[in-house]
């Protein structure tokens, strides 16, 4: 079955104040998670914590290689990688104990969506936080 994202779910995590670890975000200003993180941080006012292969800092924020690296709760895992590569992430998410998945705009993993969902997860998948924040108007 498709997963299909909730609209209510979308609107509580994009306002209520939380820690979003970042995968993919590196300090590549041409990745589209570089403006998309900058829009979660100023203007939505969420705590970001990159995490990528190098583990650079970006936005003033620390960076982590991995998602285990990362201390404390993680309120959300924000998924830029490609659709092939997100279910390890998604799996990552689960062990350190994430309490939501957003999966980006064109990253599809139906089983790595029903894993989270099981395991206790919020799910969001195939979409961009800043396209759902202008939606709602935020």
């Amino acid at each position: 079955m498709a997963h299909l994202n909730d609209p209510q779910l979308i609107r509580r995590l994009l306002t209520t104040p939380g820690r979003w670890a970042v995968v993919g975000l590196s300090g590549n200003p041409l990745r589209p998670a570089v403006g998309v993180s900058l829009y979660l941080q100023q203007h939505l006012g969420q705590e970001i914590i990159p995490v990528s292969l190098k583990g650079d800092d970006v936005h003033g924020a620390k960076g982590y290689k991995a998602l285990a690296e990362v201390p404390g709760t993680i309120d959300v895992v924000d998924c830029f990688v490609n659709s092939t590569r997100v279910g390890d992430v998604v799996d990552q998410a689960i062990a350190v104990g994430a309490k939501a998945v957003w999966l980006q705009l064109g990253v599809i993993d139906e089983d790595a969506a029903q894993r989270a969902q099981a395991a206790g997860l919020d799910v969001v998948m195939n979409t961009c936080p800043k396209i759902e924040a202008a939606k709602l108007g935020l």
